[in-house]
């Protein structure tokens, strides 16, 4: 098994075997992000995906169920490897119950609805997708390459061929410019892409990213603590998924939730009421990581 530079994956596949089938970010301009910055996006040679995934299946002996496909968005595989990797998985792995990626709009609008069903009946079941907002104007200035509507057309897509959708989103990363129109509109894009998972977490400003240059120039201003709690509360009061796991569970966050939207709600709200009266203990700066 061989990976190439700093591997990330959602906190839900902590327990999941990553199977590095791209390098970096196809997209790799988010204002944001640099955890991709420093790589070349390219699709590795199929053959020696395949010989880390046999590594993988002789090492683990059957133990592994779940599968998390790297890096950045490898959703934008061509869907033939794809086909070879989710075949040798589920060959491989009898125990096996998950397979996934991180996703943008944009590779998700590029396939078909054919080859999302096809992926879909050959073991792909869950795509993580970051939005991080449903501002218009803040999507734009983080550049996150897509616009509201089509994270909502790419969301039907995924729904339409029996994929699973985890949603993330970014508190703060509107700015203080643009934090109510941040809240309420990212709580509607949840209602509108309607997934089976949220998760929020915190905008933290990296050195040496467009943001942090933006930030040294006076041209964003991350919100307080308790502005970004307000974001919070906003966007669990006003979004309407169907049935949501909902998490704060991100080591970014000051305030770790979990629940389920909307039968949760109420206890949520009182539980973030309760953290901006000061009644409930943050996570500490040092604590916070990304």
């Amino acid at each position: 098994m061989r990976y190439e530079g700093k591997v990330y994956r959602p906190p839900s596949e902590a327990d999941a075997y990553i199977l590095q089938a791209t390098i970096g970010c196809s997209w790799n301009r988010c204002t944001y992000c640099d955890m991709y910055r420093d790589k070349v996006y390219r699709e590795r040679e199929l053959a020696d995906v395949l010989e880390d995934l046999r590594t993988a299946v002789a090492v683990a002996r059957g133990r592994i169920d779940k599968v998390f496909v790297a890096d950045g968005d490898a959703l934008g595989m061509a869907t033939e490897s794809w086909l070879a990797v989710l075949d040798a998985a589920r060959a491989g792995f009898p125990l096996l119950r998950r397979v996934s990626c991180y996703a943008t709009a944009g590779n998700l609008l590029k396939k078909t609805p054919e080859e999302l069903q096809t992926l879909r009946e050959r073991g792909l079941t869950r795509l993580y997708i970051g939005p991080e907002s449903g501002d218009d104007a803040t999507l734009k200035r983080i550049a996150k390459g897509a616009t509201h509507a089509e994270h909502v057309l790419a969301a039907q897509k995924a729904r339409a061929a029996g994929i699973e959708l985890s949603m993330i989103v970014l508190l703060g990363v509107g700015g203080t410019a643009r934090a109510q129109e941040h809240a309420k509109a990212t709580a509607d894009l949840i209602t509108e892409m309607d997934p089976e998972y949220v998760a929020a977490l915190t905008t933290t400003v990296i050195p040496a990213t467009p943001l942090h240059r933006l930030q040294t120039t006076g041209r964003f201003a991350l919100p307080t603590v308790d502005e970004m709690l307000a974001e919070l509360r906003t966007i669990v009061d006003r979004a309407r998924p169907t049935d949501a796991v909902f998490r704060t569970n991100h080591a970014s966050n000051y305030l770790p939730l979990s629940g389920h939207l909307p039968v949760d709600r109420e206890r949520i709200l009182e539980t973030i009421d309760n953290a901006l009266a000061g009644e409930v203990q943050l996570r500490p700066e040092w604590a916070r990581g990304l």
